[in-house]
């Protein structure tokens, strides 16, 4: 099947998902402008590529799509996995990648604009932030989910969140509380069982950690050098054992000078070096990616003196890199007890997969480039970029690698077209 009846029988699939009938040709012709091998995806440009002597018209239609229109975006991107996955080879793994992303922005009217930290600067700075739920394989990965994060200041502010159109229902919840909701929604969908990865901003977190277990789940997470494990044997002392007196029996675990949790950087300074070793796990562009590791099994302190019982045992990995005066990263893992320290070392470093996502959602089909300020026209347009990307994920492993510039050519723009915002700016178009 050649690549345009693909895809238009791909969107016919996602037009089930977005009730009314006239809704149809702002999601066939968004996603078609989303594929063209343009600069700039935000509503303007793409009306004007789609439509060069309709620009106005095209353009008003778009944007009551992305911003005005109340289709589903979970919806959407249920609709979006349903075609994938099935194109996805899970037999050397699955796994939920749980990630956030940042967008630069100036001013402060755009829904959930803050000063917070923005990953593509590097720095603290104004941006927006939002947390996304991808499914993953060695081949291949796709966002399923995607939510904005709403600032404190922002969600607590009535007169903000009216003007930017945000839903009654949204309230405050941290990055790691949004990623837990974003999972149990696809598991009950009916998403398949995978190990669930994030770095250590989720994995730090003890709560996060427990729901993801509660979820039936298994993880690899980052977490901080600072995290406080008891080492291997270790565990909390038993409750003191009752006396006999009247009164209700002692049964919390305890801690006692001597015996206290370390933090994982001190525990692994104190290993043995013999403990640490050379571990591959993949091809990178030019060598094989490699490093030195230790694993080893601990339990979590985390509030355990308010426990009856130790917590279960997990892997603590480690990576040491050759010339490092230290270890670098750390991760908790639930992976079964008799895992090797070389698939631990795998499983925990599938997480580069997202950061395919974010470079082809971002250069590829305009993540970044939505211009209005509201919240629906926020998460349609991302959910818009999802579905047109995943439709190129489904191509490359269904054909082999194209890349969207391949794919589709770009209609040429009449000679006087002005774009809107440039001095020259032409009153009226026809």
């Amino acid at each position: 099947m050649d690549w345009e009846t693909s895809f238009d029988e791909y969107l016919e699939h996602l037009c089930d998902t977005i009730g009314h009938s006239d809704r149809r040709a702002g999601l066939v012709g968004y996603c078609q402008g989303l594929m063209l091998p343009i600069a700039r995806k935000s509503v303007e440009p793409l009306a004007a590529h789609l439509e060069p002597h309709r620009v106005s018209a095209r353009h008003q239609s778009l944007h009551h799509f992305v911003s005005k229109s109340e289709w589903s975006d979970a919806a959407l991107m249920e609709q979006v996995r349903r075609w994938v996955l099935p194109h996805m080879n899970p037999s050397n793994g699955l796994y939920w990648i749980i990630d956030d992303t940042g967008f630069p922005k100036k001013g402060k009217h755009s829904v959930g604009v803050a000063r917070q930290y923005c990953g593509q600067l590097g720095k603290q700075d104004n941006c927006q932030v939002a947390v996304s739920l991808s499914v993953a394989t060695e081949e291949a990965s796709l966002p399923v989910a995607y939510q904005l994060y709403l600032p404190r200041e922002w969600a607590e502010d009535p007169a903000r969140r009216q003007q930017a159109g945000v839903p009654d229902q949204v309230e405050f919840a941290t990055k790691p509380q949004i990623a837990i909701t974003q999972l149990r929604e696809a598991r009950q969908s009916g998403a398949p069982n995978a190990v669930v990865l994030a770095d250590a901003g989720y994995g730090n977190d003890a709560a996060f950690r427990a729901n993801v277990g509660e979820l039936g789940l298994q993880y690899a997470v980052g977490i901080q050098s600072s995290t406080r494990v008891w080492p291997p044997g270790l565990a909390p002392l038993p409750a003191v054992p009752s006396t006999g007196k009247v009164g209700r029996p002692r049964s919390l675990q305890r801690r006692v000078p001597g015996h206290d949790p370390v933090a994982v950087k001190d525990l692994a300074l104190a290993l043995d070096p013999s403990c640490y070793n050379t571990v591959s796990w993949r091809e990178g562009t030019r060598a094989a990616l490699s490093s030195r590791f230790a694993a080893l099994r601990v339990r979590t302190s985390h509030r355990d003196n308010w426990r009856a019982t130790p917590r279960d045992e997990e892997w603590l990995l480690i990576e040491w890199p050759i010339g490092e005066i230290e270890p670098t990263k750390y991760w908790l893992s639930t992976l079964p007890e008799e895992t090797v320290v070389q698939h631990l070392v795998h499983v925990a470093k599938m997480r580069w997969r997202i950061e395919r996502d974010y470079q082809d959602l971002k250069q590829e089909f305009g993540l970044g480039h939505f211009e209005g300020r509201g919240w629906r026209g926020f998460h349609h347009h991302a959910s818009l970029c999802i579905a047109a990307y995943g439709f190129l994920v489904a191509q490359r492993l269904s054909q082999g690698s194209k890349k969207n510039s391949e794919v589709r050519s770009v209609p040429a723009l009449p000679a006087d077209y002005i774009p809107r915002g440039s001095s020259a700016h032409a009153a009226t178009r026809i």
